[in-house]
């Protein structure tokens, strides 16, 4: 074996050691951050877990839920824990575009010289939670399109810088639905995944009573920095990736696809997910495995996060709807086929 060979493997081996050293790291910091939203939120697991999934692949969320099941308690919480700049917009029919993104105001200084100073709106923050996105008009949510993507705000011909890291959770009520803007297929798609808050065992349900009703209650704490959660994130992102699961992945995305020679999806499904469906399936697994310990995904991440991440990127035909069948129904059939 050559010199330049032995050398090669030698520095894998130190690449290797020093990504299991910080994926221990990471492990820790998150069985904290577990941990602390534990003290406040109760029950709940898998929504914790998609949502902490989300944030730690660098995205965005949407959660869906009846009123009163702590998704602004969540929000909240996380910010906190992590230790996040966050701010709350609470969309409503008359919000304006320039109510999130900030706007420039005229000024005068003492010599009497007149100018622009544009003052920023609450985007500019690392946490945006946007309570109820679907009451407000197409025009407003159009304002958190540019941000989700690109990370900026154009204001007046200027772009502005938004901190980082910068994460949108959006909140949605499924239920009242007079007086509300169904989110655009375009800014659906920008949310990582959707996550859906059900009501809480009754475990959960019993403690909730107990330790939220009394003279004292539980506060979060924080435990992670924004340059920590950064650092954890780029770990992600280097995070082998097995062929297997690339594989895994194309197939579910490609076969929610009408028009690519499967009958199922073609009688059922009247638009599918695009290839930014497949980047969020990649990310989440990553960091879904290193949530649960382990250092590369497995086609099982795959399947555990295939609603989540392609249930609003899909629209079902006339025909499924006569049936009765829901896109979880499609998204099941399909996440069954991969076997």
């Amino acid at each position: 074996m050559s010199i330049i060979a032995r050398e090669n493997q030698a520095g894998a081996r130190i690449g290797e050691k020093e990504m299991v050293a910080e994926a221990e790291a990471a492990l820790a910091d998150i069985a904290r951050v577990r941990e602390g939203i534990g003290r406040v939120i109760f029950g709940q697991e898998a929504v914790v877990e998609r949502t902490l999934v989300a944030l730690l692949a660098g995205g965005h969320a949407l959660l869906v839920g009846v009123p009163g099941l702590a998704k602004t308690k969540l929000v909240e919480t996380l910010g906190v824990v992590l230790g996040l700049d966050a701010q709350r917009i609470q969309f409503t029919p008359d919000l304006m575009p320039s109510d999130i993104l900030g706007s420039e105001v005229m000024e005068q200084d003492e010599t009497g010289r007149r100018g622009f100073r544009f003052i920023p709106g609450p985007i500019f923050a690392q946490l945006l939670m946007a309570d109820e996105i679907n009451r407000a008009s197409p025009r407003t949510q159009s304002a958190l399109l540019q941000s989700m993507q690109e990370y900026h705000v154009t204001v007046a011909g200027h772009r502005h810088d938004l901190p980082s890291p910068f994460h949108v959770l959006a909140t949605q009520n499924p239920l009242e639905q007079e007086g509300t803007y169904p989110l655009p297929e375009a800014q659906l798609d920008r949310f990582l995944m959707q996550v859906d808050i059900l009501y809480p065992e009754l475990d959960a349900e019993r403690r909730i009573l107990l330790e939220t009703t009394g003279a004292e209650e539980a506060k979060p704490e924080n435990v992670l920095g924004p340059e920590r959660l950064k650092q954890v994130q780029a770990l992600i992102r280097r995070m082998p990736v097995p062929e297997s699961v690339v594989e895994a992945i194309l197939a579910l995305v490609r076969s929610a696809r009408p028009g690519l020679g499967h009958p199922e999806t073609d009688r059922h499904v009247a638009w599918g997910p695009g290839p930014r469906a497949s980047q969020a399936l990649t990310l989440c697994a990553r960091a879904r495995a290193l949530y649960d310990g382990r250092l590369a995904p497995s086609v099982d991440d795959v399947r555990a996060l295939a609603e989540p991440v392609l249930q609003h990127r899909m629209a079902l035909t006339f025909a499924a709807r006569a049936e009765g069948m829901s896109v979880r129904d499609v998204i099941a059939r399909l996440v069954k086929a991969l076997g």
